[in-house]
């Protein structure tokens, strides 16, 4: 592998120090002392002539992080420095690739780009001049004077990368840029931008990705920042892969994406005992002890999406590579590691070595009828879902057995963000209702025990 710190040589150009970050003051907080943290203690360089790409959990702040390095945002304690300099301010010498291709519809393609250059005192020749010269580097020569409507989604993308490069910046932010284009689409934009970049065909000094695709990261990238989660930290800085090992096929690719599905997959674990005696170039980074979370947090996932995982790895065995059954199953990280977590907490499954591997409960669960199904699921909620018990429990003892859902949103918004409490109620209601621990009805907002007529009577 390309050695971690083969560029030790090269300016910083970017970093952050001692950056922590909590909930915005204007966001809706959770209702308790302490504000969440989104970000904790992150300590990033990014130096120039390196590809970075940052991978992490949904939760770990990714986006956010980008957000602070860009300036958008300011850290609520640490600091952010450009070339030495602390920055407090959006940054001029960067440009940001987003998901969306945010395109105003009524202006041309070459329009579009050089609205990248309104804020620099410009002619109007340079700026024509300018936009021109991105267009064609980008590959959209001949699409000059077409409108937004009348281009494919990889073409407007396209033209978002030409309205980022056309300010000549000396830092490429790309937030998931190629997450909303299809496959085939996405793998060709990505091979064209890294025979720009290889080339030396941008102005560009560094480039770095926040993507939740593994495989892209290990495609693209001299390095590979993992964050954990609750809060977001840096777990780990991987060495990319040299070139001729990038490709999808090789056994080098293979081996750092199974490496990085390992120690997403084990967030409690140290890295560097993940970490094969092989990679001395890898940067772990030191963790302060972990903050218990106020509360148990459910993933959001439905349960049809959990049974069907629970019997892929039933019919392999009972043991299956994250890696493979994230392939198999054409899903991302992001969306395989909740259905994984949900597995993790109502003990059907456990994460071993980066296999999912069944307990005896997720065997049983597998093997199962419908109806032996809920009973093994329900069971299982009971003894490991701390929402779902406080929900029985309140009811039992409530007058008629009824609750409204503002009793058990208030109790949520003590731990989460009023979002995340009704987000988090919502998936308690689904796999209750699945359960049959309770019914729920939805325009009246209330929560009734199953059998309250029955409890009812023995009363």
């Amino acid at each position: 592998m390309a050695s971690l710190f083969n560029n030790k040589q090269q300016e910083i150009l970017l970093e952050a120090r001692n950056v922590s970050k909590t909930y915005d003051e204007g966001k809706k907080q959770a209702k308790s002392p302490q504000a969440p943290l989104v970000l904790d203690n992150i300590q990033l360089e990014i130096r120039s002539g390196e590809f970075v790409a940052i991978l992490g959990p949904s939760g770990s702040g990714k986006s956010t992080l980008l957000r602070l390095l860009a300036g958008l945002i300011q850290p609520t304690t640490g600091e952010i420095l450009f070339k030495g300099v602390p920055q407090y301010g959006p940054n001029p010498h960067l440009a940001i690739v987003f998901q969306s291709f945010a395109l105003f519809p009524w202006l041309t393609v070459l329009q579009n780009v050089e609205l990248g250059l309104q804020a620099q005192e410009l002619t109007r020749t340079q700026r024509m001049k300018r936009a021109l010269a991105a267009i064609d580097t980008i590959g959209l020569d001949g699409f000059e004077d077409a409108y937004p409507k009348e281009l494919s989604g990889g073409m407007r993308q396209r033209v978002g990368f030409a309205r980022a490069l056309v300010v000549e910046p000396e830092l490429l932010f790309m937030d998931e840029p190629f997450s909303a284009l299809d496959v085939l689409t996405a793998a060709n934009l990505r091979k064209e931008l890294m025979s720009l970049w290889e080339a030396h065909n941008m102005p560009t000094k560094a480039i770095v990705m926040v993507t939740h695709n593994i495989d892209e990261a290990v495609s693209m990238a001299d390095r590979i920042v993992v964050l954990g989660s609750h809060p977001g930290r840096i777990r780990v800085e991987l060495p990319g892969l040299a070139r001729e090992q990038r490709g999808l096929q090789t056994e080098e690719h293979t081996a750092l994406t199974d490496l990085i599905y390992r120690i997403m997959t084990s967030p409690q674990e140290d890295v560097s005992a993940l970490l094969p005696v092989t990679m001395p170039s890898s940067k772990t980074h030191p963790q302060a002890a972990a903050r218990p979370r106020p509360y148990q947090a459910l993933p959001h996932v439905s349960i049809g999406d959990v049974t069907g995982l629970i019997e892929l790895i039933h019919a392999s065995g009972g043991r299956d590579d994250l890696y493979k059954i994230g392939r198999q199953l054409h899903l991302e990280v992001d969306d395989l590691l909740p259905l994984v977590e949900a597995a993790d907490l109502l003990n059907l499954a456990d994460t071993e070595e980066g296999d999912l591997v069944l307990t005896e409960k997720g065997q049983r669960f597998a093997a199962a009828n419908v109806q032996e199904e809920k009973d093994i699921f329900r069971e299982q909620a009971m003894a490991n879902i701390s929402i779902l018990r406080k929900i029985v429990q309140d009811l039992e003892q409530a007058p008629g057995h009824t609750l409204p859902e503002q009793h058990f949103l208030e109790f949520l918004e003590q731990h989460f963000s009023e979002d995340e409490a009704q987000a988090q109620l919502e998936t308690a209601i689904n796999w209750g209702r699945y359960a049959e621990l309770f019914g729920f009805q939805d325009e009246r907002g209330a929560f009734r025990l199953e059998d309250a007529e029955e409890l009812a009577i023995n009363e």
